[in-house]
Order: C-alpha cells, then sequence, then structure tokens
C-alpha cells in the first residue's frame, strides 16, 4: 500500500512539474485524427508545435497548459504531460534514429475545392477536415478565376473532371436527372464566366491552379482529380471532348497534340476518349471500365521508410502507426507507374506491381500530393453511397495519410528539402 502510495505521489508530482504535453501517434492513441486537429489548433494559438517524425508513429510536442490539456481531454485525444528531462531523453532517441524533429510554426489557411451543391460526405478530405475540427473554406470556380486562391497555404480538391467530360458518367447516368441538372449548371457557369465550353472554362481553372503551385501553395487531390487535372493540362491546346459533352467532334490529333510538359504528375499517357467507356485515361490502374476483383481483406498498400534526416518531407506525409495500410477503391483508384514522371516521389504502392497509391512531388516552388481511391474507410464508394462515420474510424490509417498532408504546410519556413 505504501508503495502504491509513493508511486501516485511520484505521478502527481512528475504531472505537476511537467512542461510539455505529448501527443503519441502511435498505438496507444484513442482517437488519431482527432489529434491532429489539436495540433492545428495549438498552432492557432500562436504556439509552436514539434512534429516527432518517426517517433512513436509520429507524435507531436508542445509547451503544457492547463487550456490544452482540457482541450485534448474534451475532443477524447490522449496526451502524456512530459518533463524537461523527458523531453531531453526524447530528443537524444531521435537524435540516434531513423527520426526527426520538425518545427510547425503556423496553421495553415485551407481551402477545399468543390462545387456549391456538393454534400460533405462526398468527399474524404472535407470528412477529416470536420471531424478533426479543422478550418476550412470552400471554393470553386469563380472563386480560383478571381484569384481567390492567392489567400490560401493549402488546397485540396474534390473529386472534380477538369476535362469537361463530367465524369465519364454519361454511358451509365445520361438520363439521370443529378446528371442532367449537373451538365446544365456547369454550362451556365461557364457561359456566365465568359467561355464557349465547360471545357475551356476547367482549362482555366486547372492553369489557376498550377500557378498557385508554381507561387509556393500545396495542393493535394484525391481520386479523379489527380488524373483529371494533369489531363486538362495536357489537353490545353487540343479538344478531348466528344460531341455528347460539347455539341463538337474530338480533335482527330488529340493525343498528338498532349503536352506533358504542362502536367504535374504524369507523362506519356493515352487518353480514352469514348463518352461510353468509364474511364479518362490509362494513368489509372486498375481501369474502372474492366475493375479487376479484389477481396477487400487481402488488399493493402505499402508506405515507404524514408530518411527522416535527409528527406522529411516524404517522411512528415507518411507518418502513422502502421506501414501497410488498407486500400480502396475510386474512380481513379491507383496510377500507373510507367505513367509517373520521374522526379515524383512514389510514397505508397502495392509491392511487386505498377499500381501505385501515393505520391508526391513539386513544381516552382510549390508541391503536390496525389492520393488515389476514394474513401479510406468505404472500399467501393458509389453514387448515393450514405456518408463515412469517422467515429467509426478513430485510428484510420488510410484518413491519417489525409492529416498529414494538412500539417505539412506548417512547416513551410523550415525551407525542408525533397
Amino acid at each position: 500500500m505504501l508503495l502504491k502510495r509513493i508511486a501516485i505521489l511520484l505521478f502527481i508530482a512528475q504531472t505537476a512539474f511537467a512542461q510539455y504535453l505529448l501527443i503519441p501517434m502511435d498505438l496507444s492513441q484513442s482517437d488519431h485524427l482527432k489529434a491532429y486537429g489539436i495540433a492545428y489548433w495549438v498552432l492557432k494559438k500562436n504556439i509552436n508545435v514539434e512534429w516527432l517524425l518517426n517517433y512513436r508513429g509520429g507524435s507531436f510536442l508542445f509547451t503544457d497548459s492547463e487550456l490544452f490539456r482540457n482541450e485534448c481531454q474534451l475532443r477524447g485525444v490522449r496526451y502524456e504531460p512530459v518533463t524537461s528531462v523527458q523531453v531531453n531523453r526524447i530528443y537524444a532517441e531521435i537524435e540516434n534514429n531513423n527520426m526527426e524533429k520538425v518545427l510547425l510554426e503556423k496553421a495553415p489557411t485551407i481551402a477545399v475545392y468543390s462545387p456549391p451543391n456538393f454534400q460533405p460526405w462526398d468527399d474524404a478530405v472535407t470528412l477529416a477536415l470536420t471531424y478533426a475540427e479543422i478550418e476550412y473554406d470552400n471554393i470553386y470556380d469563380r472563386e480560383v478565376l478571381g484569384g481567390a486562391l492567392e489567400k490560401y497555404d493549402w488546397l485540396h480538391l474534390h473529386h472534380e473532371d477538369f476535362t469537361g467530360q463530367y465524369g465519364k458518367f454519361w454511358g451509365s447516368f445520361r438520363n439521370q436527372p443529378w446528371y442532367i441538372k449537373q451538365q446544365m449548371e456547369a454550362e451556365k457557369l461557364a457561359r456566365e464566366l465568359g467561355y464557349s465550353k465547360v471545357s475551356k472554362e476547367k482549362g482555366a481553372v486547372t492553369r489557376e491552379i498550377r500557378t498557385f503551385v508554381e507561387k509556393g501553395g500545396f495542393l493535394f487531390a484525391m481520386c479523379s482529380a489527380t488524373d483529371a487535372l494533369d489531363i486538362a493540362l495536357a489537353a490545353e491546346n487540343t479538344d478531348i471532348c466528344a460531341s455528347v459533352f460539347d455539341g463538337d467532334p474530338v480533335d482527330p490529333n488529340y493525343q498528338s497534340k498532349l503536352d506533358f510538359s504542362k502536367t504535374l504528375a504524369f507523362q506519356n499517357f493515352h487518353l480514352i476518349t469514348d463518352p461510353s467507356v468509364y474511364e479518362f485515361s490509362d494513368i489509372d490502374t486498375p481501369p474502372s471500365n474492366l475493375p479487376r476483383v479484389r477481396d477487400p481483406e487481402t488488399d493493402y498498400f505499402t508506405l515507404f521508410e524514408f530518411s527522416a534526416k535527409y528527406d522529411p518531407v516524404p517522411t512528415m506525409l507518411t507518418q502513422n502507426h502502421v506501414n501497410v495500410v488498407k486500400g480502396f477503391m475510386g474512380q481513379t483508384t491507383m496510377f500507373r507507374e510507367e505513367t509517373i514522371k520521374p522526379s515524383v516521389i512514389i510514397m505508397g504502392k502495392i509491392e511487386g506491381t505498377d499500381e501505385v497509391k501515393y505520391i508526391h512531388g513539386n513544381r516552382g516552388d510549390g508541391t503536390f500530393t496525389f492520393y488515389g481511391g476514394h474513401d479510406p474507410e468505404d472500399y467501393t464508394h458509389r453514387v448515393g453511397d450514405p456518408p463515412t462515420e469517422l467515429e467509426l474510424h478513430k485510428n484510420s490509417p488510410g484518413y491519417r495519410l489525409i492529416l498529414n498532408n494538412i500539417l505539412f504546410p506548417a512547416a513551410r519556413k523550415k525551407k525542408l528539402k525533397t
């Protein structure tokens, strides 16, 4: 009994004199997703946060405060009070292993590119931001073409079709009221913005997005927004839309007119212009129109390991409590490795295949990260499916990859090497 009392007293004393709070991100964490929200919230209070790469799953460390403890308790996030002596031991462990300290200095301003009538559960990133209680603005074409991107550090692309082909849903859904309404609204917006075709208006939007990256912005995209963006950029000077989409035929020389120097991540891809085929190009693998039969119980991709001290950027973006992550499908599920530019970093793929899930690269002063698939916790998300309830997936490794990207811009002043 005496020993138990002494232990309790020691714990109380240690807690009372703690100078820091550690948010562990290993298997001990009660809610990994909300932990990112805590880190963002602390940054919003103008308090720096240290991201301890590869230390206990990529933990966070910041100054102790009763306010911060209360917020962690309110959000259900596990924390550990630590003294300066303990922090020095942590630093020593980091110094002697494949780990690194990265200082997060400023909460990034965040925008989500999505149409005005979209449903929040249609987009995994919006779900993640909402669940983690991270602030963001919704913007769309009118705002992008009006110069709004200058206000933001980080931009996510809702699964948009930037090619002007309305998601290639024509073959299956052209008679559905929602599809007809979508096309009418897109054409109306293009006219209001001064463009003769939706494809031309979307092309102008993609160039603004590319400029945002080149000027130092951080771009994140999932599902079809990844390849559709690059396809639209490459096809700036040719018509790749069938007449059912824009009233005139495809340019017969479209393939030879693609300019891959204008794209961010992909090159040497071949387009599929048949409007009845539910696929944009051969970037996506397996093809959406020829889906491979997969077992959700055995479909996984592997995160690559990087040197935390020499490659901190991909190390940040792959922080997780596991290195093998459950797969998930989408209109663009994976990227065929042959179509990825050599300068792009592959961060996750299915080992022994050409199927790449997660990539990162630079353009000008900024960066882009593309993540294949639609929803990390909804294996085969379809139109009209119910929303994913993240309360049931608090420790989702797949969603952690999304949230890594949201905190990444906070380390911008470090001028990290990539």
